[in-house]
């Protein structure tokens, strides 16, 4: 009877030895190794937008009155000699413009073209039948690109060096590549008359004259007459503030780089003298 009662506890222990172990499900799993991000693709762009805008000026910033006046969709032919009348102006002003050409007028004003090179303005490219390039394939940006290209080319031997999205319409990084494959410098503008909803005259050319500050790139358009109509008072209020008009080119090369942001007050005005203080905003 001894040995079968010690028996019976030595059986006893080891079922509840057991019971005390750990089942294997419940033992920690060991920690998954992290999954390393995917390497970056050789030679793309960490900060798309940021290299876009190192190719993309609205203006510049300038130690002097200069500015450069734009004017797209042109040339103008035709019944409105529009951009004939617009060199004339410039010519009595002895002022230089920058002309961003469409493809199918360039090639259908060959001596218009030719006349803007001869009288020292400066050419661009601004696509060959006007399309929003940021909706469009590679494929179909790079073939109005090179159109134009070849158009320009072919009416006047110059082959331009920067260019215009239409509706200043691209993405990033359409300008980077655009920019890298035809060595671009892509252009927009910080003066905008909406004179392309043909406001009068009179409003086109207080916008402009109004908003134009030291640096800026304006935007207008030789194809509206009204547009041409305004610039004798445009040219005019402008040089009297002293202004000097060079091409978008030459305005680039006198880019002293990021203006400085203007310094924060040590402290608040009280609201005395806040309202003392005339207001900067055009």
């Amino acid at each position: 009877m001894a040995r079968h009662a010690l028996f019976f506890i030595l059986l006893l222990s080891l079922a509840q030895a057991r019971a005390q172990t750990p089942a294997a499900s419940a033992t920690p799993a060991t920690p998954a190794t992290p999954v390393s991000s995917p390497a970056p693709v050789a030679g793309a762009p960490k900060q798309p937008g940021a290299i876009a805008a190192k190719v993309t000026f609205s203006r510049v910033n300038v130690d002097g009155p200069y500015i450069a006046m734009t004017f797209d969709d042109g040339p103008s032919g035709g019944s409105t000699n529009n951009t004939n009348r617009l060199l004339d102006l410039a010519a009595k002003k002895h002022i230089k413009l920058t002309f961003f050409l469409i493809g199918e007028n360039a090639a259908h004003y060959p001596q218009l073209v030719q006349r803007e090179l001869a009288e020292g303005h400066q050419i661009g490219n601004h696509s060959y039948t006007h399309p929003n390039l940021a909706k469009m394939s590679d494929e179909a940006v790079r073939s109005e690109i090179q159109k134009t290209q070849d158009a320009i080319i072919g009416a006047s031997g110059y082959k331009p060096v920067i260019m215009r999205p239409p509706y200043g319409s691209m993405t990033a990084r359409q300008r980077i590549w655009v920019a890298h494959d035809f060595g671009f410098k892509i252009i927009i503008w910080d003066v905008d008359p909406l004179d392309w909803k043909r406001p009068g005259s009179s409003v086109v050319a207080q916008r402009i004259i109004s908003a134009t500050r030291p640096g800026s790139i304006i935007l207008s358009h030789d194809i509206h007459s009204g547009t041409v109509d305004a610039m004798p008072q445009v040219f005019d209020a402008l040089l009297a503030k002293g202004y000097k008009f060079v091409t978008v080119s030459e305005l680039l090369a006198m880019d002293k780089g990021p203006a400085a942001k203007p310094k924060k007050p040590a402290a608040a005005a009280s609201p005395a003298t806040a309202a003392a203080i005339p207001s900067s905003t055009p």
